[in-house]
């Protein structure tokens, strides 16, 4: 058939014939070239269900590029356009050819190599095209200069004209020459194109459809290594465990990090990921943030400035009289215990380290004085091994017997490996159960042996190779991020945005889409959530390392990134983004390495801030960047060279010193994603009118409160009086509205708003806030902050609010709760703050359906809060700060029967813990912070002393922290008596857990609890004695360790007597 009708079946050919065949499952093309037969699938199943109809990452974003080109310079280039269409309709039919490709070129040299050529004619025909673009972008003139820059402009244009002629014919010469190629090796080798019936989707999932399934046979591991953190000894010790990449270490060890047990023995813990490749200076700091988060203190001052002898300072006096638990997680050589061992006191209050390496070595060495402390994790047994893979592809269900033998061959090549287990379900997962045939074709590609040191990279490679094109690039993108760097979510979105990985699809915007292509990842098991929102929503993702050393060489090999270190090496020149990790001085002998960069991302150390140098950016190599990430550089001016880079998409300054941006930011009219968080930006300038293509502009800051540890301020921006013409933004935050009635009006034209916040909003601009927010029907997120904490913010006259509003932040002083709230069906999270209310504000709130998370801070000034029957059926963290007045909260049988988190701060009136609260049978964490000692004098088992207290009210209750102030020093500490297995005992035993004792005789035990600071001068410890059934046990009886560690606590003993309890 003719060509220009093949053409017109493209699913992505704007007038075709697509749609009237598109419910065909498959459809071929056959046809004569130059006496050969070629046959390709024009598209599939596959294609179909997927919201990309072309795959092919780099070839189709080219041919969408040049499509859109040849329009906007048709007339212009009309001596080039033949050869331009000629290159993109080739190119178009090599990308079916590509799917098949990418697949087979690991094992087929020459199909290697005509793949690097496809891909080298690719990116050099962009480079073309944007050279040209960048030559005739207009420098929008105005004034006398006008005329001269039109004729220079004519006399350029005639010069790009014929430089991009020239250069198309050299592209055209190379892709028949490639065409030739292709044909043959497709005639040698008999190869007909077939799409896979994978069933591949972008829809949006919650987070909890993501969660790992629990690994099979961790239970008995899991114990074992909790029996060896609780022991009795006193000194500090370290466990390690060892296991070859993939079995589950990380896995295991994060189950042990966040078990309820462990959590109330071990107040101070912080989790370190080490890796193969790390910066001190970065995982100390990072240390400190953990440690001082228990105390919800903020960081010591001029940390990111302190050396390494000053950061192992501070962690060694902050954990010198403490018990801490802390977790150094993939160790690769031993100097980094050697670094990190001096900062981690051996204290004697019973401290440990736990350890997790694939090298037995180290291993051994880092437990020399403990070698019984040495676990070694062992791959799974078949039956294990069956019962995960089942989880994985069948959820609860059994694998169907017509697939159960070759399920058991695929199993057989994963030698009990999880990594390679999950891995493999995720491939399997996309597979039509009902086609045997599919899953035979997934065990053949696996190979008949597989060697052990390739064993599980053949499984990973297998699992990218399944992916759609458009997500391998995503995937692959991984790799430009140093490890263990937390990757947001947000973030990487963005950044997939800019590098043209994400294709718009209807109904959505182009970042709902991106969020898609990510759950799709995280489906496949190829991605880690590490931490969420508390609605639910992906925060942060992780890869594993031992994927992640598979995409990293699959990388390089492409030359998708080049990664520079600090020990420079050698770096692939042709590489079109450049990811820079701490390269100190080297940096800008490292940028002039690369003449076509499209993408040049920037990570920094704790390490590397010292001494750095100028960062120059007018070398003419990042002329064509599109994405310019400089977070957390050491820049305190904006780089001007910034401005001419015409193409730029992308742009980051967060978390630096910049503090102006210049007026000719207006330049980048290619820019969509603006980032200045956490920078010193406090106004900007008229020029962001001209970014018509602006998605993002996040300009804001948080800083502490006077005087409140607990609580922060938001900071925001100085806009242009005429907002409004960013049509197209979709993100804005945070807008100072001290500009008055006008801009806040100007907010009402940016109907593409999902996301607003709003500060320093005075009583008298309410209004016109109110009409404008319900010209935004789009918006998922508004915030609104009064100009100080006392100022009225007037919300009450808005009569449509935003029908899809998901989360709502209101701060400032109301004189009612808007009656609009309880209309957002939608609305998941509440946070309200100053508010002061006189009415019980849960009246109107409490049947919204899908609110889980919510936040009272100053709210209300009331003395009783009453959770009724029936309200707030899905709630599932609660927060109340500072309400001054209350005294009680009462919670009915039946009201927040979901809770599972409820922090109580600063409510210094209350004297109890909330009636009702033993109804909450879903609560595991109930948090106490700066409350009066009354209140907490009752949560001990003595119930303060004098009977009658909250203790057997929150026994129950997994987790329950209490967090004061101590001669002006936040302390934390976990309520709670620690009760263990003790059956098998048959001597006394002495437990200690913070200010609890639990002395075991056979199968009872006496709780003695040692009080704070009322220790009773003269006391005997030695004659007190207790009741065990017919016996009396005397405290003598001890050893002298254990009389050791009696004598470090308090003085002043409470008994009590119960029977051991199990579990």
């Amino acid at each position: 058939m003719p060509k220009e009708l093949i053409m017109t079946l493209q699913p992505n050919e704007e007038h075709g014939d697509y749609l009237k065949v598109a419910h065909v499952p498959d459809v071929y093309s056959t046809y004569w070239n130059n006496g050969i037969l070629d046959n390709f699938a024009l598209f599939t199943k596959e294609d179909k269900s997927s919201s990309l109809p072309s795959p092919d990452g780099i070839v189709t974003l080219l041919i969408t590029k040049l499509g859109d080109f040849l329009l906007e310079r048709g007339k212009e280039l009309e001596t080039v356009k033949n050869e331009a269409e000629y290159v993109s309709d080739e190119l178009a039919f090599m990308k079916t050819f590509l799917r098949l490709a990418d697949a087979m070129e690991e094992s087929d040299s020459a199909l290697k190599l005509l793949v690097k050529k496809v891909r080298d004619v690719a990116y050099d025909t962009e480079d073309a095209l944007d050279e040209f673009r960048l030559c005739l972008a207009n420098d929008n003139g105005y004034g006398i200069f006008s005329c001269f820059r039109k004729i220079c402009r004519s006399v350029k244009d005639a010069r790009a004209r014929r430089r991009i002629s020239s250069k198309i014919q050299v592209i055209k010469s190379r892709v028949i020459s490639i065409t030739e190629s292709h044909r043959r090796y497709c005639n040698k080798n008999n190869i007909m194109v077939h799409g896979s019936s994978s069933d591949s989707t972008t829809r949006i999932e919650s987070q909890r459809d993501h969660e790992e399934a629990d690994l099979v046979g961790i239970e008995n591991p899991k114990k074992q290594l909790i029996e060896r953190l609780l022991g009795t000894k006193s000194g500090r010790e370290v466990v390690s465990v060892v296991g070859m990449g993939g079995l589950g270490k990380s896995t295991l060890v994060k189950r042990v990090y966040d078990d309820p047990d462990v959590k109330k023995h071990y107040k101070f813990r912080a989790w370190i990921t080490v890796s193969q490749s790390y910066e001190t200076g970065d995982l100390l700091k990072h240390m400190i943030q953990q440690l001082f988060q228990v105390l919800r203190k903020p960081d010591p001052h001029g940390v990111e400035a302190m050396d390494y002898d000053k950061l192992m300072t501070i962690i060694n006096k902050f954990l010198q009289q403490r018990k801490y638990l802390i977790v150094l997680d993939d160790v690769w050589h031993i100097n980094a215990w050697d670094a990190f061992k001096s900062a981690l006191p051996n204290n004697n209050h019973g401290s440990r380290v736990l350890l997790t390496t694939r090298n037995n070595d180290i291993a051994s060495i880092c437990c020399m004085e403990f070698p019984d402390n040495v676990y070694s994790l062992n791959p799974l047994s078949p039956e294990e091994s069956y019962t995960l893979f089942c989880k994985k592809i069948f959820q609860k269900s059994c694998c169907p017997r017509h697939l159960k033998k070759v399920a058991e061959k695929i199993l057989g090549r994963c030698e009990g490996l999880p990594l390679a287990i999950v891995a493999i379900s995720g491939v399997l997962a996309t597979k039509d159960k009902n086609r045997i045939d599919e899953w035979e074709m997934v065990h053949r590609s696996l190979g008949a042996e597989l060697e052990d040191n390739n064993k599980l990279r053949t499984i990973l490679s297998l699992s990218y190779n399944d992916l759609p094109y458009y997500l391998k690039s995503c995937l692959l993108y991984f790799s430009i991020f140093p490890r263990g760097h937390p990757i947001e979510r947000t973030r990487l979105a963005r950044l997939w945005i800019a590098e043209g990985f994400v294709i718009e699809k209807e109904g959505a915007t182009i970042e709902e889409v991106a969020g898609g292509y990510l759950n799709e990842l995280l489906k496949r098991s190829l991605v880690q959530v590490e931490g969420s929102t508390s609605d639910g929503r992906v925060k942060t993702c992780r890869i594993h390392d031992v994927l992640l050393e598979s995409i990293i060489l699959k990388a390089r090999d492409q030359e998708f990134v080049a990664v520079a270190k600090e020990k420079c090496t050698i770096l692939p020149e042709k590489a079109r983004r450049l990811s820079i990790h701490n390269a100190g001085q080297h940096i800008q002998y490292i940028i002039h390495i690369f003449s076509r960069l499209r993408s040049l991302l920037m990570f920094w150390g704790v390490d590397s801030l010292s001494g750095y140098p100028k960062i120059n950016l007018s070398y003419g190599g990042l002329r064509l960047l599109n994405v310019l990430d400089l977070q957390g550089a050491p820049l305190k001016e904006f780089p001007n060279e910034v401005v001419n880079l015409f193409l730029l998409k992308y742009l980051s300054l967060r978390y630096t010193k910049v503090d102006a941006i210049p007026n000719s930011i207006g330049n980048l009219q290619n820019l969509e994603t603006l980032d200045l968080k956490h920078s010193r930006v406090i106004e900007l300038p008229v020029g962001i009118l001209k970014l018509q293509k602006l998605l993002n502009l996040l300009v804001y800051f948080y800083q502490r409160e006077q005087h409140d540890d607990h609580n922060y301020t938001k900071y925001g921006f100085k806009a242009p009086a005429r907002i409004g013409c960013l049509q197209s933004v979709e993100k804005l935050c945070f807008i100072e509205a001290t500009q008055g009635i006008r801009l806040l009006m100007e907010l009402g034209k940016l109907n593409q708003l999902r996301r607003l916040g709003i500060v320093k909003l005075r009583k008298k601009d309410g209004k016109a806030l109110c009409y404008s927010i319900e010209n935004l029907g789009n918006l998922h997120a508004l915030s609104v902050t009064s100009i100080e904490e006392n100022e009225i913010i007037d919300m009450q006259s808005l009569s449509s609010p935003p029908p899809l509003l998901q989360r709502l932040y209101l701060t400032g002083r109301q004189e009612k709760l808007p009656k609009w709230i309880s209309s957002l069906h939608f609305l998941v999270k509440l946070v309200l703050k100053w508010t002061r209310l006189q009415d019980d504000p849960l009246v109107s709130i409490q049947h919204l359906p899908n609110l889980v998370h919510l936040e009272f801070v100053q709210v209300y000034d009331g003395e009783r809060l009453h959770f009724k029957r029936g309200g707030f059926q899905r709630l599932r963290i609660l927060g109340l700060n500072k309400l001054n007045r209350l005294k009680s909260i009462t919670v009915q049988k039946g009201g927040i029967p979901c809770l599972q988190k409820l922090i109580i701060l600063g409510c210094r009136l209350l004297r109890r813990v909330p009636f009702g609260i033993q109804h909450l049978p879903e609560l595991k964490v109930l948090d106490f912070v700066d409350m009066p000692d009354d209140f907490i004098k009752r949560l001990r088992p003595d119930g303060g002393g004098g009977g009658g207290g909250d203790y057997l009210k929150i026994r129950n209750i997994p987790e329950v922290y209490c967090t004061h102030q101590i001669n002006g020093n936040w302390e934390a500490y976990s309520v709670g008596i620690k009760i263990v297995n003790t059956c098998e005992y048959s001597v006394v035993t002495v437990l200690v857990h913070n200010f609890v004792v639990l002395v075991v005789y056979g199968s009872c035990f006496f709780v003695i609890y040692f009080a704070t600071n009322c220790c009773k001068p003269g006391m005997d410890e030695e004659n007190l004695c207790g009741e065990t059934g017919n016996e009396t046990l005397s405290l003598t009886s001890l050893t002298t360790s254990q009389q050791e560690q009696k004598r470090c606590s308090s003085d002043h003993l409470y008994f009590f007597r119960g029977q051991v309890q199990c579990y």
